[in-house]
């Protein structure tokens, strides 16, 4: 078990285990403090300086994504000093950044535009380099805007260290730095997988699905993703009664990552063929009923077989879109309540 320290951070005491950086305990213990390089699941890379704090005692500001919290230090995040660090980074971002936001995809949620709002930075001193890039729209599931992007690295750092898949890098030099391709190609023409994991870790408008629509009056919902049996965690994105997007959370079997499905399968929903209600076939033609119905049929019918040709002349096939505890119940009533062990799974076939 591991240790426990004691720190102050604004004034009020917190706990937070041996070994935790001060902004692994801020955010474990809900206090706000801002990043745009910082991931969780990654060792920190410390390239934003938007996350510094002072410690009481420190000679110079701490980036706290760093830093590890000890035993008895008084942590600060907002003081003047460290407010005016942070206007200054994000003074120097904005001089080599293409504003759009009204135009933006992501307006609203772009990490960017919370922070300059959230710290008085409307336009920038300095006159940095802008660099015109052409939008690539080359995958079917998400565009890449290369004007608004911050160099933050999580798209790469994401594709690197947790797709691992590697077709994605930073390339060049000051001025010159860009996210791109192997030769600069395409995001198609690479060995990306279309998996989403870039889009979901870009906190600004660079990496945004083709589906993008307004978030304003969506809820989240938290769910299992049925596409397979992984039991993936995410969040539907609910508006107006419809599902228009999907979120990755941060579950014990995915750790924030998503597969090109669950990312981005989202048609079938709406589709005008998916099934809403059971059907059974009268007369032969496949007609709308009841759940009430169509159970009393399937059970009619099981009792039916087994009284006639014995418990093995029936067979079920469970389903990977199912949960482990459906499946567990459903061979359980085959070989418990039927009597038999011909049970299989669709994955086989």
């Amino acid at each position: 078990m591991s240790k426990t320290i004691k720190l102050t951070v604004n004034g009020t005491s917190i706990e937070a285990n041996d070994g935790t950086t001060i902004l692994q305990a801020c955010i474990q213990n809900n206090i706000d403090v801002p990043a745009l390089c910082y991931m969780d699941e990654l060792h920190p890379e410390g390239s934003c300086r938007m996350c510094y704090v002072e410690v009481e005692g420190s000679r110079n500001l701490e980036p706290s994504c760093s830093a590890l919290a000890r035993e008895g230090i008084a942590v600060h995040t907002h003081t003047e000093k460290v407010k005016n660090i942070r206007r200054e980074v994000l003074d120097l971002v904005l001089s080599t950044h293409q504003i759009s936001c009204f135009k933006c995809k992501k307006m609203g949620q772009c990490k960017l535009h919370q922070y300059c709002e959230e710290y008085g930075v409307e336009m920038s001193k300095y006159q940095g380099k802008i660099n015109k890039y052409e939008v690539d729209s080359s995958n079917p599931f998400f565009d890449i805007d290369r004007n608004k992007c911050i160099l933050c690295r999580r798209c790469v750092r994401a594709c690197n260290y947790l797709q691992c898949n590697g077709a994605i890098a930073l390339n060049g030099r000051g001025f010159t730095s860009v996210v791109s391709t192997a030769a600069k190609k395409e995001i198609e023409a690479s060995t990306c997988v279309s998996c989403g994991n870039c889009v979901s870790n870009c906190p600004t408008g660079a990496l945004i699905p083709k589906r993008k629509q307004s978030l304003i009056g969506a809820e989240k919902v938290l769910t299992v993703c049925n596409y397979c049996g992984v039991g993936c965690s995410v969040y539907l994105i609910v508006k107006n009664g419809k599902v228009i997007d999907v979120e990755p959370a941060n579950g014990g079997a995915n750790r924030g990552l998503l597969c090109v499905k669950g990312r981005f399968g989202l048609k079938f929903m709406e589709h005008p063929d998916r099934l809403k209600t059971p059907l059974i076939r009268k007369d032969g033609v496949l007609t709308e009923a009841s759940w009430e119905e169509a159970y009393s049929l399937i059970t009619s019918k099981i009792l039916e077989a087994k009284k006639n040709h014995g418990p093995n002349s029936i067979m079920g096939i469970g389903s990977a879109k199912c949960s482990n505890e459906d499946n567990y119940a459903f061979q359980k009533m085959f070989r418990a309540a039927i009597g038999t062990n011909n049970v299989d799974f669709c994955a086989r076939l």
